[in-house]
Order: structure tokens, then sequence, then C-alpha cells
């Protein structure tokens, strides 16, 4: 008999190591401590957890499925899913355990080392919740110079037939990316986000959150987070109802006070086993053919799914573990208290660390040219970024994390993911968000005390940088400009930097 060990994101009924269940297994279910603080996740992250664990094991309970269910507070919890996994065997008599593979190096490491120390067969078996496989990724990486996600993605359309048509992609190009780039307008009418009520399940753990994790990063209230795939499915179905018609347009407009936007915010969802990527791109697709969202944000939807997150999650595995050690740019400033606090006078800054801090979610140009863009440009280290990236957001596990904090946002990699640096001055964020507007800086001034810090933060790190950089074909223009200052304008710029560095480090308000 086994023991099928579920993680907390696992939470799928299809999930391959239940598939495995037969009569007189047990399916083992715990909350323990080293994995709720391993990083001191965001409080809304740990109850979202929580509570989608406990609704999973009631839905096997449901179906006739013995689980063993340890919840945080129990008195024999071991703190850990070795120990509790070590108690069920004992308890059941079993002999076997089987566990879908976990989504985190770390802890494949640790489920590997198993075998040896319970005395008993220890299978890991396939993820089958994504659309690539560990392998399908690694035959296409092979012999190739570099990877790109835009080639990944078209052969992953062509294998899924999806926004096809005899000829070729639907409307004639595979990426509709050029489209999806609009400033934000006055007018927009954005609707009100999916919002769950708590029931009494979710409402038990929101008080235990509160009792054990107090000292974690983040508001715990209000609580508007789906927790069952009932939810999950009503999110969906929302997001294509009422926002996917206009995400492709205002996918990368930020507006003050309208955290959500038109985004779909599922990747939670998807992130635990919830919602499962297939259906979320025949959703989409099926609006498109149906009239009810044009095809640049159905296509740019559908690349989020079937190229980033899938192209991310091969990069992972494909790199690991040395991937996580690379640090290109040799970027070493402390994080800032800022990313905690928000105390700071960058209205952008402090916008994004302010609903981060509220949502545990920030859509993705406010973490990648905000948060990651004041990253990459100050030189924050690196290790200190992607742990914060991983704790304070909803939908954040590190294989999802680690490609794009330390690849896209921060090029610690040297462009193994991304083909330059996404370093941008004042005027990506004034173009695309109404940030500026109520802000302590003047993005139109380039140097001086009142100058916005990107503009001369961006020049700082484009010059302290070059020897690395210069070489990049993408950087061309970007190399001439430079040449073309003036010794004073540089000086400036070196002043200008130097003055807000030691402010940072003084831990003076910026």
């Amino acid at each position: 008999m086994k023991l099928i060990l579920v993680l907390g994101d696992q939470l799928c009924h299809s999930l391959s190591a239940l598939t495995q269940f037969e009569q007189g297994d047990v399916v083992r279910m715990a909350e323990v401590r080293e994995e709720a603080t391993y990083v001191k996740h965001h409080k809304k992250k740990i109850a979202f957890v929580f509570s989608a664990m406990r609704h999973f094991a009631a839905e096997l309970r449901e179906k006739g499925i013995t689980v063993d269910y340890t919840p945080f507070e129990a008195p024999e919890n071991s703190g850990s899913l070795f120990g509790e996994v070590a108690r069920s065997l004992t308890a059941h008599g079993l002999t076997h355990v089987v566990v879908t593979a976990p989504g985190e190096y770390r802890l494949l490491q640790e489920i590997r080392s198993w075998a040896s120390r319970l005395c008993v067969p220890v299978s890991i078996v396939e993820d089958d919740r994504f659309l690539a496989t560990k392998e399908d990724f690694e035959t296409w990486a092979k012999g190739r110079k570099q990877l790109r996600m835009e080639y990944f993605y078209r052969l992953m359309r062509r294998k899924f037939m999806v926004l096809m048509e005899p000829e070729g992609p639907s409307g004639g190009q595979w990426n509709f990316d050029a489209e999806n780039r609009k400033p934000p307008k006055d007018g927009l009418k954005i609707p009100a986000p999916y919002t769950a009520v708590p029931d009494e399940i979710t409402q038990e753990v929101l008080a235990l959150v509160e009792r054990n994790f107090g000292d974690h990063f983040g508001d715990l209230y209000p609580f508007p987070f789906a927790v069952t795939r009932k939810g999950a499915l009503a999110a969906l179905d929302m997001f294509i109802a009422e926002r996917l018609a206009q995400f492709g347009d205002w996918q990368d407009a930020m507006v003050q006070g309208e955290p959500w936007m038109y985004h779909s915010h599922i990747a939670l969802y998807l992130n635990c086993g919830l919602l499962e990527p297939l259906e979320c791109l025949q959703k989409a697709e099926q609006a498109y053919r149906q009239g009810r969202a044009p095809l640049n944000a159905a296509e740019g939807f559908i690349r989020q799914i079937l190229g980033w997150r899938e192209f991310v999650r091969g990069l992972y595995w494909h790199k690991m573990p040395d991937y996580k050690e690379t640090n290109y740019l040799q970027a070493t400033r402390p994080l800032p208290d800022l990313y905690w606090t928000a105390k700071t006078r960058m209205n952008c800054l402090r916008q994004a660390v302010l609903e981060t801090r509220e949502n545990a979610y920030a859509h993705h140009i406010q973490r990648l040219m905000v948060l990651g863009n004041f990253a990459l440009l100050a030189g924050l280290d690196s290790d200190q970024v992607n742990e914060w990236y991983l704790l304070v957001y909803a939908d954040a596990y590190e294989w999802v994390e680690l490609p794009n904090v330390h690849g896209m946002v921060l090029f610690a990699d040297g462009g193994v993911l991304a083909s330059k640096p996404y370093a941008a001055s004042g005027a990506y964020i004034n173009k695309m968000s109404n940030y500026c507007a109520g802000c302590s800086y003047k993005v139109t001034a380039k140097n001086g005390p009142k100058a916005c810090p990107f503009n001369y933060l961006y020049w700082d790190f484009i010059d302290r940088n070059a020897d690395r950089l210069r070489g990049n074909p993408r950087m061309g223009f970007v190399f001439k400009t430079l040449d073309r200052m003036g010794a004073d304008k540089r000086q400036a710029v070196h002043t200008d930097a130097q003055r807000f560095f030691r402010a940072l480090e003084t831990h003076e308000k910026v």
C-alpha cells in the first residue's frame, strides 16, 4: 500500500501521483512550518495555500479517499514534510511513497534523500500539469546557442494547435505584442476584480495566520481569493467575459488606484493546480473565435501561459542549480527598506510596493519596469531581490520566480533568458502610467536633487556596466548616445547617482 504525498501547490484532482491511488492507499497533506517559513511568505499567500489545501482535502474525502491531513497548529505536527510522511508510514504500515515532482529544486533534492532515510521506495513521478515536459524542453534546447521564448512559443503553438489556421498562425503573425503597449488614457472603465467571500474554513485559516505569522510581510485583509477549483473557474470565466477584450491594449499600462487593471489574476490558481493551462488557453481562443475578444488580446494572454510560463519552467530545470548562483553584473547593494515600507518619494515605487503589500499581487509591468527596473539600475543584490519577489507574491514559486527575476529583471544570468537588460529611464514610466503626476520628483529633469532618480540612475547603470554590455548587439544605439555625452554630463550623472546611493545607505527617504 502506498502513501501519496500531495504538496500545497499540487491541488489538482488529475495530479499524476493521485492517478496511482488504489484501495488501501492513503493521501498525505500537511501544513508545515518548514515550507511556510523557508522564506517569510506574504500573509495572504500562506492563507491562500492553507485554505486551498483544506478545501482540496475535503474534496478528496468526499470521493472516498483516505486523507491524513495535519493542520498547522496540530500538537503532533512535526513541522516538516519528512516528519509528517514518516508519521503516516508508521501509523498505517505503508511501504511506498509516491509524490508528483515538486516545483522547486531544493525540495526535489530533499525528497530524493527520503528513500534512504525512510527505508522505503520513494517514487517521484512527472508533473504533467504543464504542457511541455522537462524532456521536451531539453530536446528543444539541445544545440541552441541562445534560448529565446519566442521560438519555443511557436513550437508550442504548433504542437497544441492554438490560434492556428491551415496556412499558419491566426492573423498571419505569431506575436501581436506591438499592439499591446498602449499608455493609459482617461476614461478607462476597469471592471471590478473577482472577489470570493471567505467561508468558515477560510475564516479559520485567516485567524491561524494572524496568530502565527504576524511578523510576515503584507496585509491579510481583505482576503478576496478563491480557494477551490469552482471559485478559480469562476475567476477565469469572469476575466474572459469582462476583461480579456481590453487586456491586450492595456496590459502594460499602470494607473494609480487601479492595481488589477485588465489582467486575469489567475496565476496563483494556475500555479497551485486549481486551474489547468490548456483550459485557460482554450477559453481565450474560443472568445476570439466567437468575436468576443480581438486577436491581439487573446494572443497576448495565450503567450503569457503557453509561451512565458512554459518557457521559464523549462529554463529553470535546464539550468539549475548553477543558474541561481550567477551574478553577471556583480550587483551587491543591499535591498533598501523602501521595498518593505513603501517609504519613498518616488511615487511609482511607492504605489507598486503598497499594492504588493495590500494584495500580494502586482501586474507584470509593475514587477518588471518599476520594482525590477529600480533593482537593476541600483545594482541591488540578486539573492535579496530574488527572495523578495519569492515571498511577496501569492503566485510565486521558485520555478517561475527565479528565471523571471534573475534573468529578465536583473540580467544576472548574463543574457540566458533575455537578449538585453530591461533598463529604462523615467520617460518609460511616465509614458505607461499616471504615476509621475503625483511624484515629488520631476520626470522631465535629468539631473539634480529634483530630477527623477530613474533618469540619472539609468545612465549611471549603462556607464558602470559598459565593459559587460557594450558588445550586446541590441544596445549599440544606447552606447552611441553615451559616447556622445560630454564629460560634464557624465560627471553630473555620476554625482547624482553617488548622492542617491549614499542616501540609500544611510536609510534616508529617497
